[in-house]
C-alpha cells in the first residue's frame, strides 16, 4: 500500500481551486453556535460571492454586523474515498452584504443558485487567510 502525505499548497493553487470548485460550504456563527449550508458561489475580485436571500441565516448572520462584517470560513474540497487522496481549500475572512450594481448585476447572470427559490441579496466574502492542503502518494 502506497504512503499518503498531506501536502501544503501555496496561495495562488487554492485560490485556483477555489475558483474551480463548484460547491462550497459556508461555516457562519448562528445563535452563538457554528451553523454550515452548502452553497454555490462565484470568485471575482479578490472575493467569494454567494447568492442568497434576504431573509436566510446567513443574511440575517451578516445584517447582524454589517460593519465591519462578521468573519466565516468557507471550505471547497474534492476527496476520493477509496483512493484516499484529494485536497481541501479553507478561507476565512469577513462576509459582507454586497450592494455595488455592476457586481450584483455579474452575479445574478453567472451565479445560478441550486435551489429553486428568489435570491435577493449577494454576500461577500474577502479571505484574510487562505490555506489548502493535498492528500497525496509522495512520488
Amino acid at each position: 500500500m502506497s504512503e499518503r502525505h498531506l501536502f501544503e499548497m501555496d496561495p495562488d493553487e487554492a485560490w485556483k481551486l477555489l475558483a474551480e470548485a463548484p460547491v462550497g460550504r459556508l461555516v457562519f456563527n448562528h445563535r452563538s453556535l457554528p451553523a454550515i449550508r452548502p452553497v454555490n458561489h462565484l470568485v471575482f475580485g479578490g472575493q467569494i460571492l454567494i447568492r442568497t436571500r434576504l431573509d436566510s441565516r446567513v443574511s440575517a448572520a451578516v445584517a447582524e454586523r454589517v460593519s465591519p462584517g462578521i468573519v466565516v470560513a468557507y471550505e471547497v474540497d474534492e476527496l476520493d474515498a477509496e483512493t484516499r487522496s484529494g485536497w481541501s481549500v479553507v478561507a476565512v475572512g469577513k462576509a459582507e452584504p454586497v450592494d455595488d450594481p455592476d457586481l450584483l448585476a455579474r452575479v445574478e447572470r453567472e451565479l445560478r443558485p441550486w435551489v429553486e427559490r428568489d435570491t435577493d441579496a449577494v454576500i461577500g466574502i474577502r479571505p484574510e487567510i487562505i490555506t489548502g492542503y493535498r492528500i497525496a502518494v509522495e512520488d
